[in-house]
């Protein structure tokens, strides 16, 4: 609750920060100010020092999981305004807004970890999802960034209405908006009175989810969307948001995998493969850097798919490691991708000459987005494939996952090989030292978390 209230507050903070500071510089620190006060705030309640107290009526559920879920969100925000700010600044002239949207989403996030029903299921959607339409629109001299947000806005809008639909389908079979054993067990069949409207509701609910985590075949709004957009809202829309709604999608339907059986399974072995298969596949025809990390985001939700194939420790632990592994190495490559002048990919030839520090980060980055050992990433795909194998599952979708990974490792190295092995000049915009120092420190905590999981989940359950 903490992290829902104080996040909403400072919002509002941020909004009014606009009347009094006229300087961008100095709301883009009062910003990150008030993310570390959110980030204290969602720690009192992990360590059940201070908890702000609602009846939430059984609404909202507070657990562990949630609560450190909200603080690898919190800390990827604040390592994203803190490198990314001055880009936010540059994107338009109501920089105090954009920075108050930023909390609502928080607020909206915070939301999705803690929610125990289906209509706080879809207030948090759209708390997180309303601010972002808003983002991806910033741009208005662009008309791509124009045409990402109507896009955006439809598909979204149209997800939301087969949500609803879903949800009044399981109401109207079940009687309550509540998750859980009640609601889902009769749709699997395994409860006399099993109705038709569950089973659909459920089909919906799948539906919409897959749009919102751009999981195929419902991700064809992905690219159009992240390559309009602007670069730094990409950033923030493809690892929070995006992360997020995976957690969201899990916690709604972990109790399928054994109530829904071999039906289930093949659902969700159709939709990664698929996913996978989309993804890498195109990323690999892909000339825009920018276009190819948003097929590739496609692909990195195709893993992420996992911690729903199966539900037990690894796939539980294997998300918490993927979030923070994700986020972390798509906030340093868009991060520097925003300072290149030209998003081809040549317009990373002899980068590592001129620009020798976001060569050698933009290089650790993609490296843990492959999985290359001693990254982060590599740990996440593992965990994520482990949980298969512990829970007894088909080995063949394992394989097929491996084969996919080594098809992303060749896309991703052509940004490697082009900053350090073609001839060129890359132009960038100016490039601060804090920046740098910045970018070696997001470096620094991917080899840190590759090398030693345990740092991060130790957290988790100590």
């Amino acid at each position: 609750m903490n992290a829902i209230i104080v996040s909403a507050l400072l919002g509002v903070v941020m909004m009014f920060s606009g009347i009094f500071f006229k300087n961008k510089s100095i709301i883009k620190h009062i910003a990150a100010g008030c993310l570390l006060l959110l980030l204290g705030a969602n720690l009192l309640q992990h360590y059940e020092i201070f908890i702000i107290k609602i009846d939430t009526h059984n609404l909202l559920r507070f657990e562990k999981m949630g609560i450190f879920f909200n603080t690898i969100t919190i800390v990827a925000t604040l390592i994203y305004v803190l490198l990314s700010g001055k880009d936010i600044e540059n994107t338009g002239v109501h920089v105090a807004e954009y920075f108050a949207l930023l909390f609502f989403i928080l607020c909206g996030v915070s939301i999705l970890t803690s929610f125990n029903g289906l209509l706080m299921l879809f207030l948090g959607i759209e708390i997180m999802s309303i601010p972002l339409y808003i983002l991806t629109g910033t741009d208005k001299r662009n008309l791509k960034s124009n045409e990402a947000a109507l896009k955006y806005f439809l598909m979204g809008s149209f997800s939301t209405g087969i949500m609803l639909m879903g949800i009044t389908l399981i109401y109207g079979g079940s009687g309550n908006f509540q998750i859980g054993q009640a609601v889902v067990s009769s749709a699997a069949g395994t409860v006399p009175n099993a109705s038709f409207l569950e089973v659909a509701g459920l089909l919906l609910l799948f539906s919409a989810m897959c749009f919102k985590v751009s999981a195929a075949p419902f991700h064809f709004w992905t690219p159009d969307v992240y390559d309009g957009a602007p670069s730094v809202f990409t950033s923030f829309m493809a690892t929070i948001v995006k992360v997020t709604g995976f957690y969201a999608f899990i916690r709604l339907f972990e109790n399928q995998n054994e109530l829904l059986g071999p039906t289930w399974k093949i659902i969700l072995s159709f939709v990664i493969i698929a996913t996978l298969l989309v993804g890498n596949i195109t990323a690999v025809f892909q000339q825009s850097v920018k276009r190819m990390l948003a097929y590739s985001s496609i692909a990195q939700a195709g893993f992420m798919l996992f911690g729903l194939y199966t539900s037990n420790d690894l796939s539980k632990e294997g998300l918490l490691l993927y979030s923070a592994a994700y986020c972390l190495a798509t906030i340093g490559i868009f991060a520097v991708l925003i300072k290149m002048k030209d998003y081809t990919l040549d317009g990373f030839n002899g980068l590592a000459k001129t620009q020798p520090v976001l060569a050698f980060t933009a290089t650790v980055c993609l490296m843990s987005l492959a999985g290359i050992p001693l990254t982060a990433g590599f740990f996440a795909k593992y965990y994520m494939l482990a949980s298969v194998v512990k829970a007894g599952g088909s080995l063949w979708i394992v394989i097929v996952a491996v084969l996919f990974a080594a098809v992303s490792v060749y896309y991703y190295f052509r940004v490697i090989q082009a900053m350090y092995f073609k001839e060129g000049e890359a132009e960038t915009t100016e490039i601060t030292q804090s920046f740098k120092v910045g970018l070696v420190f997001v470096a620094i905590l991917i080899v840190l978390i590759g090398a030693l999981p345990s740092v991060l989940l130790n957290y988790f359950y100590f």
